[in-house]
C-alpha cells in the first residue's frame, strides 16, 4: 500500500506543478504586457519587468487552489486512462482511500499556500507596488491614477506613494472637517516621514502648503517642516499599499479591527481575511470534486476534456464566489458564511458523487 501511495502521491504532485507553472507562466505574461503600458519616462520596462517579477509570489499563491484542482484532475485521469485505477480498485482499494492518496499532495500545497499567502507574497506586492507609485507619483496634489484616500478622525488624507514598511510618504494632501461638516483647513505636503519615539511619535511633513478657511477669509502659509500629530501608524499604511486579497491573514485582521475602532465598514477586510484563511479548504474540496469526476463521467475522456472541465469547475466557483461575496457586503451578512458557502457545497457535492461510484 506504500508504493502505490508513493506512486499516486507523486503522478498527482507532479501534475500540480506543472499545471500551476502553467497558469503562472500565462499570468506573468499578461502581466508584463499589461505592465509595458504604464511605461513613461518614469516608470521603465525594467521597472515593469522588476514589478512582474516581485508580483509572481502572489500570482503563484493565486493559483494554486486551480492548480491543485487541474492536477488531481490530470493525474488522476492518466492513471485512469492506463486502465490502473481498475486495477488497483481491483485489488480490493477503495475509492475513499485513493481518494486519501490524493489527498496528501493536497496538503503539502495547501502549506506552501498558506505560508506565501501569510509571509511570502504579502511583503513583495507592497514593496512592487510601494516602488511603482513613487516611480510614478509626481507633484501634484492629488494623482489620479494611483495613491490611497484614508479618513482619521475629521481629517480626509490622500497620499501618492507610500514607501515599503510605511515609514516615508510622498504627495500628502489633507483636509479637515470642522463640527458643521465644511473644510476647515487643506494642506499639501511633499513628502512625510514617521518620527518614533516613547511616548510622542509623530509625522514630519516637508514642504508644506497650507490653506484656512474663516468664513469669507482664507489665510495661505508655508512650511519647511510640519510636524503632524494623527492616529496612523507605518504599520496601518503598510496595508493601504495593495488590495486586501493581497495581504497577509494577520494584517487583515488587524486592519478591520482599526476600521471597527475609527466607525468605518471594514467588511471588504474581513471578507479578505476569511477568503485568505479558507483558502486550504477550498483547495481542498475543489479536489476531492475533481476526484470524483474521474471516478465517475471522466474515467475514460481524454486529457482535453479534463482541462476543460476543470476550467468549467474553476469558473463556476469563482462565479459563485464573486455573486455571494459582494451580497454578503450589500446586505450585511456574515462574511464567513459568504466565504464558506462556496467551498460546502463544492465539496459536499464531490462527496455525493464519490458515494454514487462506490
Amino acid at each position: 500500500m506504500v508504493l502505490l501511495d508513493n506512486y499516486i502521491r507523486n503522478t498527482v504532485l507532479v501534475s500540480m506543478l506543472v499545471v500551476v507553472s502553467m497558469l503562472t507562466t500565462l499570468d506573468i505574461i499578461f502581466s508584463l504586457l499589461d505592465q509595458m503600458a504604464d511605461t513613461d519616462e518614469y516608470f521603465s520596462v525594467l521597472n515593469a519587468v522588476t514589478f512582474v517579477l516581485l508580483t509572481t509570489p502572489t500570482t503563484v499563491y493565486e493559483m494554486i487552489p486551480f492548480g491543485a484542482l487541474g492536477g488531481a484532475l490530470i493525474g488522476l485521469g492518466v492513471i485512469s486512462s492506463n486502465n490502473e485505477l481498475v486495477v488497483i480498485q481491483s485489488a480490493g482499494v477503495s475509492v475513499f482511500r485513493i481518494v486519501l492518496s490524493v489527498l496528501k499532495p493536497t496538503l503539502l500545497i495547501m502549506l506552501v499556500s498558506l505560508f506565501m499567502g501569510e509571509f511570502l507574497s504579502p511583503p513583495l506586492e507592497q514593496y512592487a507596488q510601494s516602488n511603482k507609485a513613487i516611480q510614478q507619483s509626481g507633484a501634484s496634489s492629488i494623482s489620479p491614477e494611483q495613491g490611497v484616500w484614508q479618513k482619521i478622525d475629521n481629517e480626509f488624507i490622500h497620499i501618492n506613494a507610500i514607501a515599503p514598511r510605511g515609514r516615508q510618504l510622498y504627495g500628502v494632501s489633507r483636509y479637515v472637517i470642522n463640527e458643521e461638516g465644511r473644510v476647515s483647513l487643506t494642506s499639501f505636503a511633499e513628502s512625510a516621514r514617521y518620527i518614533e519615539k516613547d511616548e510622542n511619535s509623530h509625522w514630519e511633513l516637508g514642504s508644506v502648503r497650507e490653506s484656512i478657511f474663516r468664513g469669507a477669509e482664507i489665510t495661505a502659509r508655508q512650511y519647511s517642516l510640519q510636524n503632524w500629530n494623527v492616529s496612523l501608524s507605518p504599520e496601518l499604511l503598510s496595508v493601504l499599499l495593495v488590495d486586501p486579497d493581497e495581504h497577509s491573514i494577520s494584517g487583515l485582521y488587524n486592519f478591520a479591527e482599526y476600521f471597527e475602532d475609527q466607525g468605518l465598514d471594514g467588511g471588504v477586510y474581513l471578507m479578505a481575511f476569511w477568503k485568505k484563511l479558507l483558502q486550504p479548504l477550498a483547495t481542498l474540496a475543489l479536489v476531492v470534486l475533481a476526484s470524483s469526476a474521474v471516478f465517475g463521467p471522466l474515467r475514460q475522456v481524454t486529457v482535453g476534456s479534463r482541462i476543460v472541465y476543470s476550467l468549467g469547475i474553476a469558473l463556476i466557483f469563482t462565479i459563485l464566489q464573486r455573486m455571494i461575496e459582494p451580497a454578503s457586503l450589500l446586505y450585511g451578512f456574515n462574511p464567513l458564511l459568504a466565504v464558506i458557502s462556496p467551498i460546502f457545497l463544492f465539496a459536499m457535492f464531490g462527496i455525493y458523487l464519490l458515494r454514487r461510484v462506490r
